[in-house]
């Protein structure tokens, strides 16, 4: 039986909108997409969609351009939940991409209370989520000062060791798009701790003005210039997303425990990385802390206040 139009349409909104508030949260370091999905009751669907998509059943879908093979090919897609995975992502997408032109500016006229807001969402992002950590045993507690330590050396020294070449912009995609589907860890707090997170955004701005201007009848040499490193980043993301994050699930089944206190130290560890922004946004402006610290520490409670609003009136935010 099908569907009434009038009851598919709905649904389909729903998914939207949950999609809409996965981007929103995974374009700002602190709350995740995945805990997004879960409070919105589609986390266990998002999980089975993905881990439902494998090289066979893209292949029976894409040779589904043959009329013979057409049958097949829908057959593979609903098995990965294809509709529900393109109708999320097109959430998620519109969310991204309107968020993070908000952030670029906000970086740009405002950068210390953009990094001060983020410094709350983080801490308060550890503060929710404190209560799934265990550490009775020694191996969680070696998980945990283990998360802790790589965020903190990370978030110090990866933009500069890290360069700016496509491979890394290929790796940052590959791990912030697998954290895009955990909970608790933010696909864009893996880019701050990379030093990558205004770069990448810079990037997809500069793409997506190429794209209006190619699309108005300009000229597509800027389009030709803007592409690569958005292409290059979401390659590293469809990759990501099937090793990574399929990795990282095995081991949330496995030892659950510690990389559950490997994660949120992981969150606790990053606390560094706003810091070291808004040190080097005072050393280029040659301000400093002391004239610097009440707007940042404002922010920093507005993002945590957000945070915690969510918490309370979302419902736990849990794995």
């Amino acid at each position: 039986m099908v569907d009434a139009p009038e009851a598919v349409v709905p649904e389909w909104l729903g998914v939207y909108l949950r999609g809409v508030a996965m981007g929103c949260a995974d374009a700002v370091p602190g709350v995740s997409g995945g805990t997004i999905a879960l409070i919105t009751g589609i986390y266990e669907r998002l999980i089975a969609a993905v881990t439902a998509v494998d090289p066979r059943r893209v292949r029976r879908v894409l040779v589904g351009i043959r009329p013979k093979n057409l049958p097949d090919a829908r057959a593979a897609f609903l098995e990965m939940d294809g509709p529900f995975l393109l109708v999320l992502g097109a959430g998620i997408g519109t969310a991204i991409v309107t968020v993070l032109r908000v952030v670029e500016h906000l970086l740009e006229a405002a950068p210390v209370v953009t990094f001060g807001f983020f410094f709350g969402l983080i801490a308060a992002s550890a503060v929710v989520l404190r209560h799934e950590v265990d550490l009775s045993t020694p191996g969680r507690k070696a998980a945990a000062v283990a998360g802790f330590v790589v965020a903190f050396l990370v978030s110090g020294y990866a933009a500069g060791a890290l360069g700016d070449g496509l491979a890394v912009v290929f790796l940052a995609g590959a791990l912030a798009v697998s954290a895009m589907v955990m909970p608790g860890v933010s696909g864009s707090l893996v880019l701050v701790i990379l030093g990558q997170y205004e770069r990448m955004t810079d990037a997809l701005s500069t793409f997506i003005d190429a794209v209006l201007g190619a699309v108005s009848g300009g000229s597509p040499d800027a389009l030709l210039a803007a592409a690569p490193p958005v292409i290059v980043f979401c390659g590293g993301g469809v990759v990501g997303l099937f090793t990574v994050a399929h990795a990282v699930r095995r081991a949330l089944a496995t030892y659950r425990a510690a990389t559950v206190a490997f994660l949120v130290s992981l969150i606790v560890g990053a606390l560094r990385a706003p810091l070291v922004e808004v040190g080097r946004v005072l050393a280029d402006t040659g301000s400093s802390w002391g004239a610097a610290a009440p707007r940042f520490g404002l922010a920093a409670v507005g993002g945590a206040a957000a945070v915690l609003l969510l918490d309370r009136y979302a419902g736990a935010i849990e794995y």
